[in-house]
């Protein structure tokens, strides 16, 4: 035994350097691998993040305040200046219209790694009634916080506040972490030895010239992402053929409840996010989206108001299932927002921010890990956005995967080894496959504008409104707090 463990480390001293698909590399503890290295002018980090935005540091601050994580060493490579920006927000600035809505099981996890408290510090809203309904005049589905016992449903927050926040609670932390930016230009895989022990890396270069390394790299960096790219990671998707328009629009009053009515071309969302603003999110074609960008302000909210409102077809009635009495023993107690009437959403009164507009489409990574390299968020799965899961997606990857580390680390595991990864691919690929089904099924049905479809979309937003435990389930799992059952994973 002792003269094969010695064959096996003269060998390894021979190791030149390997490409990025090679699985090659020794096992070895992140504690051994630093002093390897040590002396060398690279930097050497156990994890890698590329892509501070809101998956990345949403990983990066929940590796640093959890216990068998918290000693790691981390990088995270992103040249957006505005991350190590010492400027406050400044609450009394219009909103950006890049917002996302956060769930409840996402807000529980940034309270537990103190976060939340800096997001509460700015411009955030909390929503407890939601409202959705078809153009058509023939169904609308109501649910309220109270229905699950809760006090909110969700939060609409702006980008960049989730992610100063984050990065807020990563500097509370004790943990050793560098923000790098830069560009990621290249990664090689490297074997590397000394006489004391033995561990291998993945290398990065970036556009400034600068390299480190890291036992783990976590691709971050969005649906292009260079980690993907270099890794050779291929993704199975479509494109749809609309746009989402986007944008910050203000009320008379503040809103406190999301809107989200289905046009022949697309939903048009209406989330608030505070101070009497709300935001858009409206899909349609793209020619429609070109002729209502380039619209003057006043016919542009002209445009808003006519969508949300009698616009396209009647307002709904609501009125109970059809079956309601002989499905009777399926109703349970009667959720609150079974009997609540439709409600016409607030007026929008002026723009308060430039129109934005982006292409859809839905990709899947056809792997989350290989050895050293593992994708989350948008760097792994796109979603089309009538549900506003895409985020709340990159959120629970960043969590799994944190927990696949530290689980690593406590049983003295190496974090890159991909037999570790893929516990990580496991769980989330089958979940945001379920999501991305569902999703994309919504799209699809609500696309097309046909008679005998228009009343099945109708009587299915009848039925959900009128059977209590359907509708308590539907806000559970949209809230992050169920998973989907194996049967759709």
């Amino acid at each position: 035994m002792l003269r094969r463990v010695a064959i096996s480390k003269t060998h390894s001293l021979r190791l030149a350097r390997r490409t990025l698909c090679s699985d090659a590399g020794v096992k070895a503890p992140a504690a051994d691998f630093k002093q390897e290295v040590q002396g060398n002018e690279a930097h050497v980090h156990d994890v890698a993040i590329v892509g501070g935005g809101m998956v990345g540091m949403a990983l990066a601050c929940t590796l640093a305040n959890k216990p068998f994580s918290k000693n790691l060493s981390i990088a995270i490579i992103d040249n957006n200046p505005s991350l190590l920006s010492d400027e406050p927000i400044n609450k009394e600035d219009l909103p950006n219209p890049r917002v996302s809505t956060v769930t409840p099981a996402t807000i529980d996890h940034f309270r537990d790694i103190g976060a939340w408290k800096y997001v509460e510090q700015n411009r955030h809203a909390y929503f407890d009634k939601m409202q959705v309904w078809d153009y058509t005049g023939f169904g609308c589905t109501r649910y309220n916080a109270r229905d699950i016992s809760k006090d909110f449903l969700g939060c609409v927050v702006e980008n960049k506040v989730l992610q100063r926040a984050l990065y807020s609670g990563l500097k509370d932390s004790t943990s050793q972490h560098k923000v790098y930016p830069s560009k990621l230009s290249s990664m090689s895989s490297e074997t590397r030895s000394s006489p004391a022990n033995q561990g291998s890396s993945v290398k990065l270069e970036l556009d400034n010239g600068s390299s480190l390394y890291a036992k783990l790299v976590v691709g971050a960096d969005g649906s292009k992402s260079r980690v993907k790219e270099l890794a050779k990671i291929s993704s199975t998707g479509w494109k749809y053929s609309q746009d989402a328009l986007i944008c910050s629009v203000e009320h008379a009053e503040e809103n406190h409840c999301a809107w989200q009515r289905f046009l022949p071309s697309g939903p048009i969302a209406l989330l608030p996010i505070g101070d009497r603003f709300s935001n858009i999110v409206w899909t349609m074609s793209p020619e429609e989206s070109t002729g209502r960008k380039s619209m003057d302000d006043i016919d542009f909210v002209k445009e808003v108001n006519r969508a949300l409102d009698s616009g396209y077809g009647p307002h709904p009635k609501v009125v109970p299932f059809a079956g309601e009495d002989a499905f009777s023993w399926l109703l349970g107690g009667n959720a609150t927002s079974a009997k609540e009437c439709f409600e016409i959403p607030p007026k929008v009164i002026r723009l308060s921010s430039q129109r934005l507009a982006f292409p859809l489409s839905v990709q899947h990574a056809d792997t989350y890990a290989l050895k050293r390299i593992v994708l989350v968020g948008d760097a792994a799965h796109t979603v089309h956005p009538l549900a506003g899961q895409g985020v709340n997606m990159g959120f629970a990857d960043a969590l799994s995967l944190s927990k696949v580390i530290y689980e690593g680390i406590a049983v003295g595991s190496d974090i890159g080894e991909v037999t570790l990864l893929k516990r990580y691919e496991s769980e989330r690929r089958a979940a945001n496959m379920a999501m991305i089904a569902i999703l994309d099924g919504f799209q699809k049905v609500y696309s097309i504008d046909f008679g005998p479809l228009n009343v099945l979309r109708g009587a299915a937003f009848r039925v959900a409104n009128s059977i209590s435990p359907l509708k308590r389930t539907i806000i559970s799992y949209a809230s992050g707090e169920y998973r989907f059952p194996p049967l759709f994973s």
